[in-house]
């Protein structure tokens, strides 16, 4: 929470005002049964209306000034939640926006889907009502307690005595929560988690005919939330039940004591009056700060998951490193990395490309290839060797900087709900001529045709169109940015042999000055890289050209042969 305290700093003055005028109208409320308990004893008696009528006239007075103060107040705070939040969202989504693929790896998209959500809700609940409530209610009970001492001491005195029990009780409860939503929110997380997966995967899913499978899946974990929930509203319920049983009694003790203090014409029955009416208020408040105890308990968790985020250190930082041989573009200098930190996704691996040439990686599922693309581009450091741009190490080049190099198209990219401009542009400022000639050399010629041509809504994750036409319309946008290197992960994996044969004839005539990485099950799709990389198990088992590999690596030879049949020139 004390994280958050940064967020609701530059708000100070305009809270200081709602507080100004949350006050003022919890004053006058305090005041109407002190009023009350007046016009019964003194001024009723004294059978004048003109008395009455200006009493009531008071009272009436209060009750606006009541009424006035809490709605504009309650008005102020709702404001000063929605601003707080909103900067305290922006704030985690940039920060998310920034984490190193390690990072997201380790904390996972669902949690963090669901601390940008759920989790800005629970504070933006508490900066709200604390707005309202944590003026209010320490008024009403603190106020109500002193008006009661000028009513009657003893009495005040019992309530006095109940208030600590109650303070003591409510602190345990809360100390008690906050865990208990802690553990409540990663639970939330894995649903969201399961939700995603189900939601994404509802093709397959269908397919397979795994829907009642996914459904008890998800059954089972929203039940786990439901334990969770049940046990921390079970814990934080009992704060409202014991201030219940501790205030009653109290007032139980101060109506016996008045009983017998009236009979002995040592209290007026308008003070039992105003007592019972401040016990009303008393009751209230209390009541107010419990439910600000729960939400404070639920806000803390909340807040300390979001400030978890906003803490983390820089990752991949910039640092300086010795230069390599500029003479090549790129160049792997026996790098070996692993995600888990104990087996190796890829080992030693060397490579030296000159600017225009090209790499081919080809290699069973899991063999390593996407994990070059990762660390060319420095999604992770390696754990051992060196990554080189023109000599430069990788870690020491501005992040922004080395991405603008690369023209990157992923087989399971992102497309967004958009137009086709729009994706293929990403907010980039692409001259129409630059879009056309990048669409032209991606095949990706169907976008003219459709009803709206460029300007055609896409739906997310390309929904509307085929697989061929998504990675089309991607590698487009790899092309659009005229990058330095380009990186094809297996992104024509869905294009027919004839439209990805005019592909590679289009990049190999328009792209020549640009460096290349191919990573790709087919070795039509590689076969005419300067340098092949045939990888197993993140080790380089074959290197060379596509008839170097055919003579000098039997596994590279036999994907040919099945693939390729006789033709093996590539």
């Amino acid at each position: 929470m004390r994280r958050m305290m940064a967020f609701i700093r530059p708000y100070y003055g305009r809270m200081a005002g709602g507080f100004a005028v949350k006050f003022f109208g919890t004053i006058g409320e305090l005041w109407l049964p002190w009023i009350l308990s007046y016009m019964i004893e003194s001024v009723v008696p004294q059978g004048r209306m003109g008395p009455i009528f200006m009493w009531g006239g008071l009272m009436f007075l209060c009750s606006l000034m009541c009424i006035a103060g809490n709605v504009i107040a309650n008005r102020m705070a709702s404001a000063v939640a929605r601003d707080v939040t909103r900067e305290v969202r922006h704030s985690l989504y940039r920060r998310i926006a920034y984490l190193s693929c390690a990072q997201i790896d380790r904390i996972g998209v669902p949690s963090l889907v669901s601390r940008l959500t759920t989790d800005t809700y629970n504070v933006h609940q508490l900066v709200g009502r604390a707005q309202r409530l944590g003026v209010r209610a320490p008024i009403l009970l603190i106020g109500g307690l002193l008006m009661t001492l000028t009513l009657d001491v003893p009495s005040t005195l019992i309530l006095l005595s109940v208030v600590p029990l109650i303070g003591v009780s409510a602190t345990v409860i809360s100390m008690k929560g906050i865990p208990l939503f802690w553990r409540l929110q990663s639970s939330v997380d894995a649903l969201v988690r399961i939700v995603r997966e189900n939601i994404t995967g509802a093709r397959v899913i269908k397919a397979l005919s795994r829907g009642d499978y996914e459904i008890s899946r998800f059954k089972k974990q929203n039940e786990t939330v439901s334990r969770h929930e049940l046990t921390s509203s079970m814990v934080m319920g009992l704060g409202q039940p014991i201030m219940n049983v501790l205030l009653n009694l109290g007032m139980v003790a101060v109506i016996v004591l008045g009983a017998y203090r009236v009979n002995g014409a040592r209290m007026s029955p308008a003070v039992i009056v105003a007592f019972l009416s401040y016990f009303t208020i008393i009751a209230n408040a209390m009541m107010g700060l419990t439910r600000l105890f729960v939400m404070f308990s639920r806000a803390n968790a909340s807040a300390g998951r979001i400030a978890e985020i906003l803490d983390l250190p820089e990752d991949l930082t910039r640092v300086e490193a010795p230069t390599g041989d500029e003479s090549y573009h790129v160049e792997f200098d026996d790098v070996t990395f692993s995600y888990n930190k104990r087996k190796p996704a890829v080992e030693h691996i060397s490579f030296k490309l000159r600017r225009g040439e090209s790499l081919g990686l080809i290699g069973a599922t899991g063999s390593g290839k996407s994990t070059i693309v990762n660390l060319l581009m420095r999604f992770y450091d390696a754990d051992s060797g060196r990554v080189l741009i023109d000599g430069r190490d990788v870690r020491s080049i501005d992040p922004e900087a080395l991405h603008r190099m690369f023209g990157v198209a992923f087989q399971s990219d992102a497309v967004f709900s958009a137009s086709a401009r729009e994706n293929i542009t990403l907010g980039r400022d692409i001259p129409d001529e630059a879009l056309e000639k990048a669409i032209g050399n991606a095949q990706a010629g169907f976008v003219n045709a459709l009803e709206h041509g460029l300007d055609e809504h896409i739906q997310s994750r390309g929904a509307n169109l085929s697989g061929g036409q998504r990675q089309r319309l991607l590698i487009a946008r790899a092309l659009a940015g005229n990058p330095d290197i380009l990186v094809l992960d297996d992104s024509s994996s869905a294009l027919d042999y004839r439209t990805d044969a005019d592909l590679r004839l289009a990049l190999a005539k328009n792209y020549a000055h640009v460096t290349s990485v191919l990573v790709s099950s087919r070795v039509s799709s590689i076969a005419h890289c300067t340098h092949i990389l045939m990888l197993d198990e993140g080790r380089v088992i074959g290197a060379g050209t596509h008839e170097e590999l055919m003579k000098s690596c039997p596994a590279y030879a036999d994907i040919a042969r099945t693939q390729m049949g006789g033709d093996h020139r590539g």
